[in-house]
């Protein structure tokens, strides 16, 4: 099983340290079981974290264990990190052990000197600060995340759940992912910074949506010709109070979300099949091979071919 070991630091950020935990602790492989084994590490026996203390179960000789450790932010992030951490993270690098920071978590990685020369992200608070006290790193404070393979950072504390997610979907694929997105209510994507590459099989209605039965319609209909009016027409509503009610309960228009419903199942297709960019066009419901690749790469971030040859293999 894979280990994850979240290192709790004094003035560790509780909700970057209770991030990963929740993440991680949630994801499930299909037949039911745990994803992945999940351990708070400590130097010391208790850990400040501010408005309360922490005892963390195991100590920092897991580091050496684990297959990824998460350094989530402390609250004096240009504090000296302490030698026998940087030690024991560049061990860990060594080994080939996967290094991911949430939010300001990232000063802790940068002053190991296993960024330098990479690009690298923070809060946007922080940014400046970053990149004067490590000019070796391109410091880039407009994404959510960035993934160098082995190092992996985010920007602010909400955008450490982009990267676990991220994560989760590079272990054991987007199936996995997008279960642990549901339980962690997770939006269906997150408007600015960088595009997301996990699929959300089936985008989440909140409970209770009165547009939960007409969302459900349209992602099983993505794949036809659908318009503002043959939507309306089918949840009887009038076009203006469709458009209505998706910006109060989506957050968007019933046009932006079959888009977005449709790129997701693009980039399933992709995933999990060989079939011609230009057929999956077709197939998910553009009906021009260019749209289909415009509108992709402006949400996903990347070209479908792209794409096929980052996630393909990954499953």
């Amino acid at each position: 099983m894979h280990t994850v070991a979240v290192l709790a630091l004094d003035g560790v950020i509780p909700f970057d340290l209770s991030t990963p935990i929740d993440a991680f602790g949630r994801a499930r492989l299909p037949d039911g079981r745990a994803a992945y084994r999940v351990r708070v590490c400590a130097l010391d026996a208790e850990v400040d974290a501010g408005h309360f203390t922490l005892r963390a179960p195991w100590g920092p000789a897991e580091l050496a264990d684990a297959d990824t450790i998460v350094l989530p932010g402390c609250a004096d992030p240009e504090a000296a990190v302490k030698p026998e951490v940087i030690d024991a993270l560049r061990k860990a690098a060594a080994d080939g052990t996967r290094i991911a920071s949430i939010c300001v978590g990232s000063f802790i990685l940068a002053a190991t000197g296993l960024l330098d020369g990479l690009r690298a992200t923070t809060h946007w608070l922080g940014a400046e600060a970053l990149a004067r006290m490590y000019p070796a790193i391109d410091v880039d404070p407009d994404v959510l995340y960035v993934d160098n393979g082995q190092f992996l950072t985010s920007a602010g504390s909400a955008a450490g759940l982009d990267l676990c997610l991220h994560m989760i979907r590079r272990d054991y694929g987007s199936a996995v992912a997008a279960d642990a997105a549901r339980l962690s209510v997770m939006p269906l994507e997150r408007e600015g910074g960088q595009a997301q590459f996990i699929v959300h099989e089936q985008p989440p209605a909140p409970a209770g949506a009165t547009l939960e039965p007409l969302l459900r319609w349209m992602e099983e209909n993505a794949g036809h010709e659908l318009t503002l009016a043959g939507i309306a027409e089918h949840a009887g509503m009038s076009p203006r109070t469709v458009n209505r009610r998706f910006r109060e309960q989506t957050g968007t228009t019933p046009l932006q979300w079959l888009h977005r419903a449709r790129i997701r199942q693009a980039q399933h297709l992709l995933e999990t099949t060989a079939h011609p960019v230009d057929r999956i066009a077709a197939q998910v419901g553009f009906g021009s091979p260019t749209a289909f690749r415009d509108r992709f790469k402006r949400q996903v971030g990347t070209s479908p071919q792209a794409y096929r040859r980052a996630f393909r293999g990954a499953q």
